[in-house]
């Protein structure tokens, strides 16, 4: 038997994480949806070794408090976090911000989709892809 997936997405946007958990539903309904806020309540998560280490982590870059860099960075540092695939997803279109990202070990930087319908097709990439 497959072990169910579980995807962790962290943004501060509520409409974009509600249109993502719609997307995640439409690719595959058995898979779980997590969400954090920000990268402290992402943290917080991952470190609670009560919850199970997510498949994937979708990290928003800009977020108040902790944003998607430090969090990205206080991950790599924790052996039990270090090998999870992230997908940056983000409103930076900025190259350095993408080299500096895949550098980090991000194994993809997507701009965020300007519609519903493009975050099923990310949600689809990245399912199958990683």
């Amino acid at each position: 038997m497959n072990k169910k997936q579980v995807i962790l997405i962290v943004d501060d946007d509520e409409d974009d994480k509600q249109l993502f958990f719609e997307a995640v539903k439409e690719v595959d309904e058995t898979i779980e949806c997590r969400a954090a806020s920000d990268g402290m309540e992402a943290l917080k998560m991952l470190n609670d070794k009560k919850n199970s280490v997510p498949d994937y982590i979708f990290l928003d870059l800009r977020m108040p408090g902790i944003g998607g860099k430090k969090c990205l960075l206080e991950m790599r540092k924790k052996e039990r976090l270090r090998n999870i695939p992230v997908i940056v997803y983000s409103t930076s279109t900025e190259i350095r911000d993408e080299n500096e990202f895949k550098e980090a070990g991000v194994v993809h930087f997507i701009s965020k989709p300007a519609n519903p319908q493009e975050i099923y097709y990310l949600v689809s990439f990245v399912i199958n892809e990683c």
